[in-house]
């Protein structure tokens, strides 16, 4: 399955090209970067509860956007973020409505979906992916979360193995990450992809990166994580 990723590096001599909604990759340069995959999980800090996964769940809804980090370097794309709350009646956990788009062209999406963040039995807090029947139906959906009342969890498509798993949990931030080499992807060649995430109250740390067979980065931002700020509740 086909994984999507924030755009990556910017270069001083190009930008590589951004073609389409939902196809666009992280830019990286000539030179792939060797990662090991154990890396990317971290060790649970202990049990999560009721409140940490409403204070996750308060963390994550909202607007953000990158452009703060973008003005102070070249490498990084200013960069749009919202997170929509939908299906509010749900009892399984909060469901939200995911979009990314360059702050430059914010119509067209390059990634949609739907986040399931969730208290897992063993007590730890996971983030569910779902991609969308039809996303192009539901650009701009943030602004009315309602326009989704006509799907269910039933009308998605999970992506197995590219949960994000928040096992490190403090006050002030928590920090997950994907497992491993779970979350396929034949992005630009990889055969996988990470994600690591920070939340705080102000805003959210993402880096998501594809890797190939051998463990070599293939696509997104290099020297770091995009960080988002809030800018609305």
């Amino acid at each position: 399955m086909k994984t999507t990723s924030a755009p990556g590096i910017r270069h001083s001599a190009s930008v590589c090209a951004l073609a389409g909604v939902l196809a666009i990759a992280g830019c990286s340069s000539d030179n792939v970067v060797t990662r090991t995959a154990g890396n990317v999980g971290r060790a649970i800090t202990g049990a999560a509860s009721e409140q940490d996964l409403s204070r996750a769940a308060e963390w994550l809804e909202g607007s953000f956007t990158s452009a703060a980090q973008a003005e102070s370097d070249e490498r990084y794309f200013e960069v749009n973020l919202h997170h929509a709350r939908v299906w509010p009646d749900r009892d399984d956990g909060t469901w939200l409505y995911v979009e990314q788009a360059l702050a430059a062209n914010p119509d067209a999406p390059y990634r949609q979906r739907v986040y399931r963040v969730w208290l897992r039995p063993d007590g730890v807090i996971e983030s569910t992916v779902y991609e969308l029947p039809e996303p192009e139906r539901f650009i701009g959906a943030w602004r009315d979360p309602g326009s989704l009342d006509s799907l269910s969890p039933l009308s998605l498509d999970k992506r197995d193995g590219c949960a994000v798993v928040f096992n490190d949990i403090a006050k002030d931030r928590m920090i997950g990450a994907t497992s491993a080499t779970g979350c396929t992807s034949t992005l630009r060649g990889a055969s996988y992809a990470t994600s690591e995430v920070t939340l705080t109250a102000g805003g959210i740390t993402s880096w998501d990166r594809g890797f190939n067979d051998a463990g070599e980065q293939v696509w997104g931002a290099e020297a770091g994580p995009y960080e988002f700020k809030r800018i609305e509740r």
